[in-house]
């Protein structure tokens, strides 16, 4: 008897994950922001916030609207780029400047990213299961990439204190 390996889960042909994330941005700009950002709420569904970064290469703002959820004061999102093999590019622009800002539903976030390792990344990996809409199968998914999937933490970023105790 031979045993029978688990087949990755399914996903949408990618020009489709593509259009998606189009329609999804679209929307947003057309509403003026009323539609295409939510919180999270756990037992139900994760939440959706612009994140804005720096291109590596050109300098320039680039924006994506990727999924959430908080830890504490942390947000926490997962380096997919639906479930592809390549990594976003979003993360490969905060991996060169960390930096950055989120604008959530009513309110813009300045925080730094980082990617989460060892006890922590995967306490983070488990809490995504309590946010449906990720994959019924988030491990099985995460096979179909022949890399780890980086878990980022963007943590809330002080702002720096000049000596004359002005915010910089």
């Amino acid at each position: 008897m031979t045993a029978v390996g688990k087949e990755a889960p399914r996903t949408p042909p990618r020009f489709v994950v593509r259009t998606v994330w189009m329609l999804h941005r679209a929307a947003y700009r057309l509403t003026g922001g009323r539609f295409g950002l939510a919180r999270p709420e756990a037992g139900s569904k994760f939440g959706m916030m612009r994140l804005t970064t720096v291109g590596r290469r050109s300098g320039q703002p680039r924006v994506a609207i990727v999924g959430y959820y908080e830890d504490g004061p942390n947000l926490v999102t997962l380096a997919m780029n639906g479930w592809g093999e390549k990594e976003p590019a979003w993360w490969l622009n905060l991996q060169a400047q960390p930096d950055t800002t989120v604008e959530l539903p009513g309110e813009t976030r300045a925080v730094r990213a980082r990617a989460a390792a060892g006890a922590e990344r995967a306490r983070l990996w488990a809490t995504f299961s309590e946010y449906p809409g990720w994959g019924d199968d988030i491990d099985g998914l995460a096979t179909r990439r022949s890399r780890p999937t980086a878990v980022v933490v963007l943590e809330p970023r002080i702002a720096h204190v000049t000596e004359r105790g002005a915010a910089a």
